[in-house]
């Protein structure tokens, strides 16, 4: 195999990896979940099974997915990019990683929503629907939603259609993990509200107004975040809707 094949060929696994992930997102299937064997992802998506293959490794070697010899490949988690590129999971005050992730959010992801409502595909935009609507089910139900909440925020990312910014995602990721983490699921109903306008801001492309909800987003989150690094009580009732809109 020249040069060249190769090229085309491991480019051609990336793209199918990249197809198989949002299949995985977007049928569901749980962590857990066995995907369809070889065969079918090849009749699916168009490839052999040679392809197949290496697209599973690669999703493999992200921690996505696990092959079991003998078995099948099983879905590990939908969380893409939590490596810790940066370390930051060896940093001991948590409450200060929050709030300085948050920061760094504040500064990244509004102008990033706004390059998401220039350049989303019909694609992207149902994608993200079904993901926001995903994480309200799963928040009425009291179920885990920090998987889908993280892809909600990868999808805006890859919406955005920049080289560059893919490769923030791994930060952007840490970030939502941390801020559940502190926040233990407390702003849900800001989350609804927020997750929406910012759908809608992208669908409709607005740039401005996909960039300002995005910031409303974050700013619940800030606030409530402060008030934990300041050692303040967040459940003494100032955090909420009211305070940002009036």
């Amino acid at each position: 195999m020249n040069d060249f094949s190769h090229l085309k060929n491991k480019l051609l696994a990336e793209q199918v990896e990249d197809q198989i992930y949002h299949y995985i997102l977007d049928t569901p299937i749980e962590p857990g979940a066995k995907l369809p064997n070889e065969f079918e992802l090849g009749e699916k998506f168009g490839v052999g099974r040679s392809t197949i293959r290496e697209a599973v490794k690669l999703l493999s070697s992200k921690g996505i997915v696990e092959v079991r010899r003998g078995s099948g490949t099983y879905v590990v988690t939908t969380t893409k990019g939590l490596s810790d590129p940066l370390g930051l999971r060896s940093v001991k005050d948590k409450n200060r990683l929050a709030l300085d992730l948050v920061n760094v959010r504040l500064l990244l992801e509004p102008g990033i929503a706004a390059m998401a409502a220039r350049n989303a595909t019909e694609e992207d935009i149902e994608r993200l629907r079904r993901l926001c609507e995903r994480v309200e089910t799963k928040i009425h139900d009291s179920e885990r939603y920090i998987e889908d909440d993280i892809a909600f925020h990868t999808c805006i990312a890859e919406s955005s259609k920049n080289t560059v910014v893919e490769q923030l995602i791994p930060i952007i990721d840490t970030a939502v993990m941390m801020f559940v983490n502190v926040t233990h699921k407390k702003l849900i109903h800001e989350t609804i509200m927020t997750h929406r306008m910012i759908v809608e801001a992208i669908a409709g492309h607005d740039p401005m107004g996909a960039q300002s909800a995005m910031v409303m987003h974050l700013n619940f989150n800030r606030t409530y975040i402060k008030k934990v690094y300041d050692g303040e009580d967040p459940e003494d009732g100032s955090i909420g809707i009211a305070q940002f809109v009036k």
